[in-house]
């Protein structure tokens, strides 16, 4: 049972950081959230830093699934740019900015794991992609692998900066996708760019349908 409780005080803080950010949130809140006793939760969790890093840590394993089984379900790369594009529609139209900010402000350790995260996984995932994509004729030969593959990653914190892109004038996902949009054609073939279209047309079909 003690597995369930984890999940589920994990779940419930969630839900309301994303709606308010991690600062605003306290224990209490999120003990009343789930109509359970502060208590249980302590049980658990030392203070709200540590259910912090668990948060992280667990949507970090579902990420790292969840790109796993798009490469392993695509049939070549550009399949898989457009599936991690549309995967990061789901998870960036979630998140509020000022969670990104909380954690690297006030919750280190947490921070850190995302990024270790981001340097470790992300940017080796993609260097295997670009190179994959150069062979199959999609990426452009004379792309710097290295370099490129840090890019996207190191722009969805520049997505999220609040200082750059405040809230009550951009709309968070608007700016990743734009971000993304403008990597993925910058990177791609002529054959490559023919799918995107591709899929930038049956997109903005479904979307206007």
């Amino acid at each position: 049972m003690s597995n369930g409780q984890i999940e589920r005080i994990i779940l419930g803080a969630e839900e309301l950081f994303l709606q308010a950010g991690i600062k605003s949130v306290t224990m209490d809140d999120i003990a009343k959230h789930l109509g359970m006793s502060k208590k249980t939760i302590y049980h658990f969790f030392n203070d709200k830093n540590d259910l912090v890093i668990a948060l992280v840590k667990k949507k970090l394993i579902e990420d790292e699934c969840q790109i796993q089984d798009i490469i392993n379900s695509s049939a070549n790369v550009m399949e898989e740019m457009i599936n991690m594009m549309k995967c990061s529609e789901e998870i960036f139209s979630r998140i509020n900015p000022i969670v990104i900010h909380d954690m690297q402000k006030y919750h280190p350790l947490a921070w850190s794991e995302f990024q270790k995260f981001k340097s470790e996984v992300l940017v080796h995932t993609l260097e295997e992609l670009l190179t994959k994509g150069i062979h199959q004729g999609f990426i452009r030969p004379d792309i710097d692998v290295r370099i490129l593959a840090k890019m996207p990653v190191n722009q969805v914190e520049m997505g999220f900066n609040t200082a750059i892109f405040p809230v009550s004038q951009f709309s968070p996902w608007k700016v990743q996708y734009q971000l993304l949009e403008h990597f993925n054609y910058g990177i791609c073939t002529l054959k490559g760019h023919e799918l995107l279209d591709k899929y930038k047309t049956e997109h903005t079909e479904k979307m206007v349908g």
